[in-house]
């Protein structure tokens, strides 16, 4: 159940949104300043209901919890300019996803420290829901970058979850498959991940499809519904409602952990899904409806920066249990070029291509039902 009467922590400083990747990247941090200045021209963090909260670094043992002592020492020798022969083979080049930059090292740690202090607000009972927009780097593994990612804070905080005995399901809802944190608990059964992205077939990483399910005692905790390119508000909601619910239900997890990445966006420029920010509006609302009353809620991927501040406004209004007036607060509307918060209606899809994207979707999801429902006690039928 949701407790939106319960504080919703914002964590935010400056210091998250400084770093800048390369000229040319698609990766903003600032899109979090973006945001967070939306949020305070609604009078965001006036609410009664409303807590932000300082960001923090992670420590070295901290990281180690996911990631090798090696890597950790070779990200922040690279970012000193120090082995750089060695680069390539911690995912760092200069013109790929992962350049090297002079303040990576202490970024990441800022941007995975600020995820730790969301926990710590969730885990203590001083707040029912916490978000660091900040994280959500799925794709960083043990010993190398991936995808934008150099830590992965989504595994670090789980990870101290799992020490102090806490069951989590994870729920992924960025455009691409949230292939780290899979890893990272691909052997247990007290995480349930679940993520919902536009096929491998299509995207990076190439991976996420439904036969990835957990090996051992993780066997049918690791589950994965791939979609078609041009899936849009329906279909994805429909997807998501088929898998979602019960299988978090079914666990009965005592935190909920989501990834609230919105490169999902009709008009992300790298992918190819066709979501409206009212539309993944409602996928946090549903959400929002299975926290068991402790909630980490963390951003990810989004390319569109427009896209991305009006989609985490309307997040972090379902966390507070508010909904912001549909026009735009004055003072962000030039500087923007942006008038409504929620998007025009879209035209609909060819009726060829609509037919693909819905029998994509329902092959995926009765995959899963056959596949990992009984897993859970729940029938495989469709």
């Amino acid at each position: 159940m949701n407790h939106p009467t319960n504080n919703a922590a914002f964590v935010y400083h400056d210091r998250l949104t400084r770093h800048v990747l390369s000229d040319s990247h698609v990766f903003i941090p600032a899109r979090l300043r973006y945001t967070y200045d939306l949020l305070n021209a609604y009078g965001a963090f006036e609410l009664d209901n409303a807590r932000l909260t300082d960001p923090r670094q992670a420590s070295i043992d901290e990281l180690r919890s996911f990631h090798s002592a090696h890597y950790i020492e070779a990200v922040k020798a690279i970012a000193q300019g120090q082995r750089l022969s060695d680069a390539a083979t911690y995912g760092f080049t200069p013109g790929g996803d992962n350049p090297i930059y002079a303040s990576m090292y202490d970024s990441a740690l800022w941007t995975t420290g600020a995820s730790l202090a969301a926990t710590e607000e969730i885990l203590s009972g001083r707040c029912s829901v916490a978000v660091n927009f900040s994280g959500g780097l799925h794709h960083a593994m043990p010993n190398h970058a991936s995808g934008f990612c150099i830590f992965d804070d989504p595994v670090v905080a789980i990870k101290q979850m799992t020490a102090a005995g806490a069951r989590v399901a994870y729920v992924d809802i960025d455009c691409h498959h949230g292939d780290g944190v899979q890893a990272g608990f691909y052997e247990t059964d007290q995480v349930l991940t679940i993520s919902l992205h536009e096929s491998g077939e299509f995207l990076f990483p190439g991976t996420g499809f439904v036969q990835e399910e957990g090996v051992g005692a993780g066997r049918g905790y690791a589950v994965n519904v791939p979609l078609y390119p041009h899936t849009g508000d329906d279909t994805y909601l429909w997807a998501f409602r088929e898998v979602v619910p019960p299988l978090v239900t079914a666990f009965k997890p005592d935190v909920l952990v989501t990834q609230l990445g919105i490169d999902t966006h009709v008009l992300d420029p790298i992918t190819h899904l066709r979501l409206t920010v009212q539309g993944y509006a409602r996928v946090v609302q549903e959400l929002a409806q299975l926290s068991p009353g402790k909630w980490l809620a963390l951003g990810g991927g989004g390319y569109n920066i427009e896209a991305v501040m009006r989609a985490w406004t309307k997040a972090y209004g379902v966390m507070l249990d508010h909904e912001w007036p549909q026009e735009l607060p004055e003072s962000l509307r030039a500087e923007h070029d942006l008038d409504q918060l929620d998007d025009p209606e879209q035209e609909p899809l060819p009726p060829d291509v609509a037919a693909q994207v819905r029998a994509y979707a329902e092959n995926s999801v009765s995959e899963v039902k056959r596949t990992i429902f009984p897993a859970h006690g729940l029938s495989g039928l469709a």
